[in-house]
């Protein structure tokens, strides 16, 4: 069982941290949370506002090898034909070549393939003379590769793969022992289990009539002043809202024991009220990665640090009462996998009563290789969400990716893809604190969703250079990014460095720093009005939702000094930014059944060239009246003259991105301060 501990009541007791915390690495497994964004600016500025940067950083994997066998490899070379494979792979839909590197692994390096090859592999002729037995026979091929994920194509059929193995009822894994599957965890959120197999025995797992889907344990990692009054959280909390008896679950690197920021008024007891670490051979729930503390900052830091020497300005959470469930999933170097994300999302619902939980933070995200339907950790926050738990996650960092042509549309990451839950991409309040300053950033990743077209994000908010909390003990992102650390001043404020102290916060930037400025905001409804459930939260935040923005804007990569064109459609901005004060303003209340609030789909006519958003039976999309489109996205559900529109791959069964695509791979440096656009 995973290290546990009970949140130390000392104010100067520091747990050993680990690494950071959200963002799942989007190549064969693709890292978790929210692809963290460094940002070096350090400016002073109003109350509340962003500027840490997150962004994610992929690192190399320790996972299992794999070799593909694929025709043609992201990064070139020679097709190897020498090992057998699962499947043979069709051309990738951008047209790029594909890899041919023994060494890929499951964590890191997804192979890309087609997912409608798994479900409609290419069909032997048949004779006059013995058809039906060959086609029955073909039949069940089919249904058995159908089971198994895209990305476990390739692998050598004698070396072992951790992979999570969902049963279509209670899960047993008795039911595939005798095929030298291994038990390595229970999963029972999802009836699943994760088991260590050689490749060359999926098929033979996968054709159990109990087994309904088999996927490879996908590496995860993690990707105020302006931001509290960009989002007018400042007038709600002059009302009154500040998260009081709300518990938020931050499935992290981590958060920092024994700050001030992170305690009880002024006292040194701590709001810290729960601590466990599911990282395998590490019991510490601490941060030494720092992406954790600072993402927990950000929901309910109250700003003692700041309040209490000269920096620029108090480096408040939206909700600073709130407390705080620490569930550690990132390693020390910010990688994790669905399973241990799973395991964690778990014991989230079972302490649900407990300490209150109402609301998980996921700053992290990795990329999508099939349905949502069938993706393990997208059925697991959706477990979440059922049993009455607001699931807020990041969007994803890849909004400059254009590898498939697609100019960053269908990016958004896993498990942001899943329609029940709250995905939040990240904007740039220009260093203005007003929320009509906000633009969209050009990393936040775009919708619809790979392989289902789903309309996301839900939402967005300040993700842009947000200053936040820095862990107190060993900060990995600071000690590889100095620059980021946000130091007390002089006096007068002219002057500011380590001469005048110690830092105690540090600037991100990255979607993985917008997810919980709408993870406290959720906390001020609950508390508000504990009675609601996640689908009348999700469709109040929508619908109140600021839609001031522009068609275009323009923004300038820090890193690159590359400036990006963005179109501000419903892709992009989703229903609007979120707005504290709207919120807890309004009344409507959406049908309590689960699953009411579910984004819509985006059908696209090639006919005519037009998209349409189409709600599920049961959905409030459908309510035109109160719910209905031009309600809650208001114009941007028009606009259209992006390339998403008839772009083949963002429409098709096909990862967008390929092998050589890294989510996090790279710190988000966040876009400039001043406008371009717009």
């Amino acid at each position: 069982m995973p290290g546990k501990q009970e949140s130390s009541r000392n104010g100067s007791s520091v747990l050993k941290t680990t690494t950071w915390g959200a963002v799942i690495a989007l190549s064969a497994a693709i890292l978790v949370t929210g692809l963290v964004g460094l940002n070096p600016l350090t400016k002073s500025g109003e109350f509340g506002r962003p500027a840490a940067q997150a962004a994610e950083k992929a690192l190399p994997s320790s996972g299992p090898s794999l070799t593909p066998a694929l025709q043609g490899s992201f990064n070139g070379g020679d097709v190897r034909e020498d090992r057998p494979v699962l499947g043979k792979a069709l051309p990738s839909a951008s047209g790029t070549p594909t890899v041919s590197d023994s060494s890929v692994s499951t964590v890191a390096s997804p192979i890309r393939s087609s997912q409608a090859e798994l479900s409609q592999p290419n069909r032997p002729s048949e004779s006059n003379g013995g058809g039906s037995g060959s086609a029955s026979s073909d039949e069940a091929q089919r249904a058995v590769l159908a089971k198994i994920a895209p990305d476990l194509k390739g692998l050598d059929p004698e070396a072992p793969v951790d992979v999570i193995v969902q049963f279509k009822t209670a899960a047993g894994v008795s039911d595939v022992a005798a095929d030298g599957a291994t038990a390595k965890a229970d999963l029972s959120l999802v009836k699943a289990e994760l088991v260590t197999v050689k490749g060359g025995s999926l098929p033979t797992l996968a054709a159990h009539s109990s087994v309904a889907y088999i996927s490879p344990d996908r590496t995860v990692k993690g990707s105020l002043e302006h931001v509290v009054t960009a989002v007018n959280a400042d007038l709600a909390y002059a009302n009154g809202w500040n998260g009081t008896g709300v518990g938020v679950a931050v499935i992290d690197s981590g958060v920092s024991q024994g700050i001030y920021d992170l305690a009880q008024d002024n006292s040194a007891t701590s709001r810290i009220v729960y601590n466990q670490s599911f990282v395998p051979g590490d019991n510490s729930s601490g941060d030494p990665f720092g992406h954790g503390t600072h993402v927990a900052g950000i929901i309910a830091g109250n700003g003692y640090a700041s309040a209490n020497a000269n920096y620029p300005a108090m480096y408040r959470g939206i909700a600073p009462e709130a407390n705080i469930i620490n569930l550690r999933v990132l390693d020390a170097t910010g990688a994790s996998t669905d399973s241990t994300v799973i395991t964690a999302i778990q014991q989230a619902i079972a302490l649900q009563s407990t300490y209150s939980i109402r609301v998980i933070n996921l700053s992290l995200s990795r990329g999508v290789y099939e349905s949502y339907k069938l993706d393990p950790l997208c059925q697991a926050v959706e477990s979440a969400w059922k049993a009455g738990i607001v699931v807020v996650t990041a969007a994803g960092n890849m909004g400059e990716y254009n590898g498939a042509g697609t100019n960053g549309y269908a990016t958004i990451g896993a498990p942001g893809n899943d329609p029940y839950i709250i995905t939040v991409g990240a904007t740039n309040t220009h260093n203005t604190g007003a929320q009509t300053s906000q633009t969209m950033t050009s990393y936040s990743s775009k919708g619809p969703t790979s392989f289902d077209q789903i309309v996301k994000p839900d939402l967005v908010a300040p993700g842009n250079q947000v200053v936040s909390r820095m862990s107190s003990a060993g900060n990995a992102i600071v000690s590889a990014y100095p620059a980021l650390a946000v130091y007390p001043c002089n006096s007068s404020l002219t002057s500011c460095g380590s001469q005048y102290g110690s830092a105690r916060y540090m600037r991100l930037s990255g979607t993985s720093m917008a997810a919980p400025v709408v993870s406290g905001i959720a906390a001020m409804l609950l508390q508000q009005t504990p009675s609601l459930t996640p689908d009348q939260v999700k469709a109040r935040l929508m619908k109140t939702a600021w839609k001031g923005f522009g068609q275009y804007t323009t923004e300038t990569d820090l890193s690159t000094g590359v400036s990006y064109t963005i179109e501000q459609d419903i892709f992009a901005v989703g229903a609007g930014a979120v707005d504290a004060s709207a919120a807890l303003a309004n009344t409507d209340l959406a049908p309590a059944t689960v699953g009411s609030a579910m984004s819509p789909t985006a059908v696209y006519n090639s006919a005519n060239n037009t998209i349409t958003i189409s709600g599920a039976s049961g959905t409030i999309w459908n309510n035109s009246v109160v719910w209905g489109n031009s309600v809650v996205w208001g114009n941007s559900v028009v606009w259209g003259n992006s390339v998403v529109w008839g772009n083949s791959v963002v429409w098709g069964n096909s990862v967008v991105w390929g092998n050589s695509v890294v989510w996090g791979n790279s710190v988000v440096w966040g876009n400039t301060d001043g406008s371009l656009g717009n």
